[in-house]
């Protein structure tokens, strides 16, 4: 009996690590952003971003591959700037925000790329349609402490997609033969978190 509990003690501690070392830590809507980047009319380049975003990050310290990501964007944040562009984002030609108000993110495999850069798979989901993607992150930084006593982390996280995969279909015809929108788009994720108190 005492030979099964000390086996199952060393069992306990030899696993015990790559869960204590696990902290979460909540994505800060205020300084955090989703960005994107698509061509207009085969001549310049379109920005806009969804400030809205939220979620919660798993690092752990002991193995940063098993760290996790969970992300959450209001589709009706997106903002270009323009109002009458934003309306028709929003719209049923685009993103159909009332239909599909969200889109999410949720990490299936991290692998360290190097000291400052990981590599994330997940299912973003997006209009309706799931696909995975991979980002490309730099960091997560190291801790600092804000004004308030609070730890913060940040990181950001760069993919390119063809919003066709999602559904996002609608386009128009140039008198040149071009396309007044093109497919490629290209997504930058601010994000800054704020260490959950134990």
């Amino acid at each position: 009996m005492k030979r099964l509990i000390l086996t199952l003690g060393v069992f306990a501690l030899l696993i015990a690590p790559s869960g204590a070392m696990a902290t979460n830590w909540n994505i800060d809507p205020d300084h955090s952003a989703a960005h994107f980047k698509v061509r207009h009319m085969m001549i310049a380049d379109v920005r806009g971003s969804f400030p809205d975003v939220q979620g919660v990050v798993v690092i752990n310290d002991s193995d940063i591959t098993r760290s996790t990501v969970d992300v959450t964007i209001k589709a009706a944040s997106i903002h270009t700037g323009v109002e009458k562009r934003d309306a028709h984002l929003k719209s049923a030609d685009f993103f159909e925000v009332e239909t599909y108000p969200t889109l999410t993110f949720k990490s299936k495999r991290v692998q360290k790329v190097s000291d400052n850069s990981l590599r994330v798979v997940g299912d973003l989901t997006l209009h309706g349609v799931t696909k995975e993607v991979e980002l490309l992150v730099d960091g997560p930084s190291g801790e600092v402490k804000d004004p308030w006593g609070n730890l913060r982390k940040g990181a950001r996280a760069a993919t390119q997609i063809n919003r066709k995969d999602f559904g996002i279909i609608w386009n128009a015809t140039l008198d040149n033969g071009g396309l007044m929108i093109g497919d490629d788009v290209e997504i930058i994720i601010d994000l800054e978190f704020i260490k959950q108190a134990n």
